[in-house]
């Protein structure tokens, strides 16, 4: 086999990058793998992004960069998704691209955002990150996490 499905059941490459969130009654799951762990946390925004917004063909109206500092792979996790629900919530900012690269033990992380008018609406926004088997880990074919979202 050239792939391995690894925890989501799908065949996975070594280069290979991606996403999905699965509807649940009043929350979301958010798959996400990457080579990095990195990149799999920039695929886990898009993954909670996609989960109420289509982005697609939305040009950035700004450059948003966080830095989170030094934590546990999972810390880091919940603290950029629940970032990016504070921004939407005080802001009215949808992420539409995103970067994230090991700074110093931490993470620098850029957004290309749009205003949430300028996007299109596809369900309610997640609420919070909840911590019920919330994981982030290397594996044979890169980086994985998961997480759950309240809808």
């Amino acid at each position: 086999m050239v792939g391995d499905t690894g925890d989501y059941g799908q065949a996975r490459r070594p280069d290979e990058s991606g996403h999905r969130a699965v509807a649940q009654e009043d929350e979301v799951r958010i798959e996400a793998w990457a080579a990095s762990r990195e990149h799999c946390l920039a695929e886990a925004v898009s993954a909670m992004v996609e989960c109420f917004a289509d982005v697609s063909g939305v040009r950035p109206t700004g450059v948003d960069r966080i830095r989170l500092d030094e934590a546990s792979d999972e810390d880091l996790l919940a603290a950029l998704l629940d970032e990016v629900l504070y921004r939407l919530d005080v802001y009215g900012e949808v992420p539409v691209d995103v970067e994230a690269n090991e700074a110093e033990g931490g993470l620098d992380v850029r957004m290309a955002v749009a205003d949430l008018s300028d996007v299109r609406l596809t369900g309610p926004a997640p609420t919070a990150v909840t911590w019920e088997d919330l994981h982030v880990a290397p594996g044979p074919w890169g980086w994985s996490c998961a997480v759950t979202v309240d809808a």
